[in-house]
Order: C-alpha cells, then sequence, then structure tokens
C-alpha cells in the first residue's frame, strides 16, 4: 500500500531512513560500533531500542555514522511495497560500502526478515545476517556466526512476550517522550495485512513490568509514554499470584496511577475491540490523553467484508458516536486504504462520507498495494488499476487536508495543557508540544524560565492545516 498522509506529528510518525546516536560519543568505550536505521510503524522503532540495548550488553555502541560502524542493521517494515524497495536500495548502497569495508556486517531485522529471508541471504546476497521481530535475543550469537563468514538466521517466532525484561536503550530521545510495548503479534488476519504471519499471533506482556518501565521513565523525566501493540485493546494477562485479570483498561489506570504528571497514550486500536469501559477510563483520567488512532481502512461495508475487518459501515460509525459522547473533546485519527480490490466509485465515496463523518484530525493514507502471502493475494484479483486509485487516494488526501484545517481553524481561541517537547523545527525561539489532543502547538518562549518535560498553559490564536500557533497564557 503506497502511503500519503497530511501531517507527520502523531505517536507512529514514519521517521524513515533516520539513524541514531547511541549512549555514548566516545567510541573507545565500546570494542564495536553498530548504526541501525528503522523503517515503517511504531513499534519497529521500539524495537530498534531493545536491539540497542542487547548490542550494548555486548560491548557494541551506536553511531551516527555508518563509515565507522562494525554492525549496520536496517529494521523493516513490509506492509507496503514501497518499503521493501527504499530497504532494497539502502542494502544495495551497503553491500558497496563493504567493498571498501570487508570486516563490516549488514543484518536485515524485523518484518521484511521473515518474509525474504532466502532472497536477501543467497539470491541477492545482500546481507550477512537476518533476524525476525522474536529473535534479538539471538543477535550476539548470530554476529558471531557471520564472523566466520556463515550466513547467520533465525526468525523464529515465539509464543510468549519475549523482551518483557530487557530495559530499551532510548535512542535519538527527546527526554520527554517514550515507547513501552505492551504485546506482540496480531490475531485479526485482517486479508490486507502480513502483520501475523510476520510477527506471529497475540501475547501480551506482564502488566507489572509495563507499570514498572513507566515509574523508571518517570523518574528519569520522561512525561509521556505510548503504550504500543498491533491491537492494544487485545491485551489480556493474568496475574494467577494474586487471581487477577488484567485488561487493557485496567492496564490503563496502572499506568496513569504511576503520577499525574505522566501521560498516558496508546497505539493501535481495532475498531471491534476498543471497549466502552476503555473509553470510560480515558474519561475518568485527566492524564490519559483524549487521543484515539482508530483505523477505518474503507467507508463501505462490502470492502470492510472482504477485509475481514469484522465491522460493518454502520458499526464503526456508531463507534465514533460513543467515543464522541464519552470523550467530547476526543481527537481521532485513522488509516484509509483507497483502491482495494474490486473497489467501485459508490465504495469510494462511501470512504469519504465516513471520513466527513467522522471528522478525522489526521489520517495515513494509502493506496492498496498486493502483499505476496496475505489472504487478499491468494482470494482476489488486485483489479483497481492504479490510475484510478492515484486519483482515489489524492480525494482522500485533500479531504483529510479540508478536515484537519477545519479541526484547527475549530480551536482557535481555546486553551489546552501543553507539554513541552522541545524547541520548534522552524525556530529555536519558540516552544514545541502537544496537547491531549496529539495536536502539535508552536508558541514564543518569551525568555520565560520552561524547558522540555514542563507543563503550560498555551491559547491557540492561529493556525496552519497541521500546526496550531499560540500564546502562553499569563499566570
Amino acid at each position: 500500500m503506497e502511503m500519503m498522509k497530511v501531517d507527520t506529528k502523531t505517536h507512529d510518525e514514519k521517521r524513515q531512513g533516520e539513524s541514531y546516536a547511541g549512549f555514548a560519543n566516545d567510541p573507545n568505550v565500546y570494542r564495536k560500533l553498530f548504526y541501525i536505521e528503522s523503517y515503517g510503524c511504531a513499534m519497529n522503532f521500539s524495537d530498534s531500542e531493545i536491539v540497542a540495548s542487547i548490542l550494548n550488553e555486548e560491548g557494541f555502541g551506536a553511531t551516527r555514522d555508518y563509515e565507522q560502524a562494525d554492525l549496520v542493521l536496517i529494521n523493516t517494515c513490509s506492509i507496503r511495497e514501497k518499503a521493501e524497495q527504499t530497504v532494497r536500495k539502502r542494502l544495495t548502497e551497503f553491500k558497496k560500502m563493504k567493498q571498501a569495508k570487508p570486516g563490516m556486517l549488514v543484518g536485515v531485522l524485523g518484518c521484511m526478515a521473515e518474509r525474504l529471508k532466502a532472497k536477501l541471504l543467497e539470491e541477492e546476497k545482500l546481507v550477512d545476517l537476518v533476524v525476525g521481530p522474536d529473535a534479538y535475543r539471538s543477535l550476539p550469537a548470530l554476529i558471531e556466526e557471520a564472523e566466520t563468514g556463515q550466513k547467520a538466521v533465525n526468525v523464529l517466532l515465539s509464543r510468549d512476550e519475549t523482551y518483557a525484561d530487557i530495559s530499551p536503550v532510548r535512542l535519538d530521545s527527546n527526554g520527554v517522550t517514550a515507547f513501552i510495548s505492551i504485546m506482540r503479534g496480531c490475531n485479526n488476519m485482517c486479508s490486507f495485512c502480513v502483520v501475523p504471519f510476520t510477527r506471529g499471533r497475540e501475547r501480551s506482556r506482564d502488566a507489572f513490568s509495563i507499570v514498572q518501565e513507566a515509574q523508571n521513565l518517570f523518574e528519569r523525566g520522561f512525561r509521556d509514554v505510548t503504550l504500543l501493540g498491533q491491537n492494544v485493546d487485545s491485551y489480556y494477562w493474568v496475574d494467577d499470584a494474586r487471581n487477577e485479570t488484567v485488561t487493557f483498561a485496567r492496564l490503563l489506570e496502572k499506568v496513569a496511577a504511576v503520577n499525574p504528571l505522566l501521560r498516558v497514550r496508546f497505539s493501535t486500536s481495532h475498531p471491534k475491540d476498543i471497549t466502552e469501559e476503555v473509553l470510560h477510563t480515558i474519561a475518568a483520567h485527566d492524564n490519559i490523553c483524549n487521543y484515539i488512532h482508530l483505523p477505518v481502512q474503507s467507508g463501505s461495508t462490502r470492502i470492510l467484508q472482504l477485509m475481514n475487518r469484522t465491522y460493518t459501515r454502520e458499526w464503526y460509525m456508531s463507534k465514533v458516536k460513543q467515543i464522541r459522547e464519552i470523550i467530547p473533546d476526543c481527537g481521532i485519527s485513522a488509516d484509509i486504504i483507497a483502491g482495494f480490490c474490486t473497489e467501485t466509485e459508490e465504495d469510494h465515496n462511501d470512504t469519504l462520507s465516513i471520513m466527513e463523518f467522522s471528522r478525522y484530525d489526521m489520517s495515513y493514507m494509502f493506496f492498496y498495494s498486493e502483499r505476496p502471502g496475505t489472504l487478499a493475494a491468494k482470494r482476489y484479483e488486485d483489479d483497481v488499476p492504479e490510475p484510478i486509485k492515484k486519483r482515489r487516494l489524492q480525494e482522500i488526501v485533500d479531504l483529510q487536508g479540508r478536515l484537519a484545517f477545519e479541526s484547527n481553524k475549530a480551536d482557535i481561541g481555546k486553551t489546552f495543557r501543553v507539554l513541552i517537547e522541545g524547541n520548534s523545527k522552524r525556530s529555536d525561539s519558540d516552544w514545541m508540544g502537544r496537547s491531549s489532543q496529539n495536536k502539535v502547538i508552536v508558541f514564543p518562549k518569551n525568555n520565560r524560565p520552561l524547558k522540555s518535560g514542563d507543563y503550560v498553559m498555551v491559547k491557540v490564536t492561529d493556525c496552519t492545516p497541521a500546526t496550531l500557533l499560540g500564546k502562553i497564557m499569563e499566570d
């Protein structure tokens, strides 16, 4: 699925191609250096932090300069064809670089690792090691194996939550926001999606380890955590010792109780699984953000059935209505696919109309591209011509742009409690932060004694389609 989006301010922002500085600037501290790039969803970026922790324990330090690295890793995404093409191009560049540095190892992590292991290792000979999402603990042994000239691979999937006891290294952190992985895998089997095949079945992490990680982050100065999972609303963990069942709503309460100054977000929800209890839990806690990412994918019931989304257009709309009733000021965003198999103009218009109904603040928008191995690839013909897909996608993008701008304009004159995350990208004289609704707000510093991680009341005075502009309210 080709992606287009209106803005990039959400928690699962696609920061493709970034490398990360690690935990020491002095390369002499470590016996070897590694460089890592992450592509795709927030879970991949979270996994890269786990990988960094594992490598750190083995004496590897991170570097921003891949030319200095003894080990180059790419954490990959398979959900869209373009992402795979980008990774292949990058691997080809690294393969050429290895000619000048023969001892350097190149490895692929994540979803592409599982799906394309044979091609990457044997046919195209682009990499030295291939490691699946559940096999990062085996990295040290695989590196040793690859150093002998053998091709090293481990893509086995686990039945358990694999990394609960690992404290992630917060790569490229702003010191304010952080991810916490709460579960892995997915049981939903949407027909267009490779995730169940590349990440396996759902398994939830020990609730106490999640709360402990949140507590540790707060004590280190972090003030905003995002609980991550392919479908967080399916979180389910049983504490046999205390005879307690922890649902996602209960987990939200536990993390929110760490401290009132710790903001709690989550991603991603499946519309069929987000419960009324979760909505009431959000409404009851000021520090659980009033923001829900609720992927719709299509506004057509017929297409939703082909996608195996297990809800109808009307059911989704009733869920949006329920959210608005229980959390009146809740921000809502979505994922939307244009041009799925057999999609007609009527189906497409249903998508446009459900966008109008839901009034999304932001959306991730794609046109469909067939992914090998998915149910859709096996069952349906990818029969919508690409020019039509692109035209429909552009109409979706244009509509989302209008909805986002209207949403922002409606906030002019309102005052929000904003968590400062750092300097504005455009000017060091301005702060940038986010509201509870996940909207970016930029406002002048005005020489006030504030810092990243502080909360401040900001009145919105103007906006762009992507950003709110404001001023600090006087005490």
